[in-house]
C-alpha cells in the first residue's frame, strides 16, 4: 500500500506543477482536510476546491527532494518558489503530509516557511 500511496502523491505533485486544481482533487475523498499549519484549515472537497481558486496565483516552481511512504501516511519535502502579490519570486521550503484512507487522501497537512536565497559557493567555502 505504501508504494501506491507513494505513486498517487508523485501524481499529485505532477497535478500541481501544471496548476490541475481537479487532478489533485481527483485523489483525495470528499472529506479531505487540508491545514497549512500556522495558517488555516480547510475541511471538505469543494472547499479545498473553492481555497484553491481564490488565491488566483501561478502554481509553485517546486522541487521534490524525498517522498517517504509508510503504511496510510506519505511525506514529501523540497524546495519551491512562489509569486508573491507584488509580482517578485520568493523561495520557501515544504513538507506536506499525506494520510490516505481507502486509497485516497483524506488529510493533508502542509508546512510552508519562506527560506533565504541559497547561498552561492564563494571561492571553494
Amino acid at each position: 500500500m505504501s508504494a501506491k500511496n507513494k505513486e498517487i502523491v508523485n501524481k499529485v505533485n505532477e497535478s500541481f506543477a501544471e496548476g490541475s486544481i481537479e487532478g489533485f482533487l481527483s485523489f483525495c475523498t470528499d472529506d479531505l482536510v487540508w491545514t497549512m499549519i500556522g495558517k488555516k484549515s480547510v475541511r471538505g472537497k469543494n472547499a479545498v476546491r473553492e481555497w484553491l481558486a481564490s488565491m488566483d496565483v501561478e502554481p509553485p516552481k517546486f522541487t521534490v527532494d524525498n517522498v517517504i511512504a509508510e503504511g496510510d501516511f506519505v511525506t514529501a519535502y523540497g524546495d519551491m518558489t512562489l509569486k508573491e502579490k507584488d509580482g517578485r519570486t520568493a523561495p520557501y521550503a515544504y513538507c506536506d503530509i499525506y494520510r490516505f484512507r481507502n486509497g485516497k487522501i483524506t488529510e493533508l497537512n502542509s508546512f510552508v516557511i519562506k527560506t533565504e536565497a541559497k547561498a552561492e559557493s564563494a571561492g571553494g567555502v
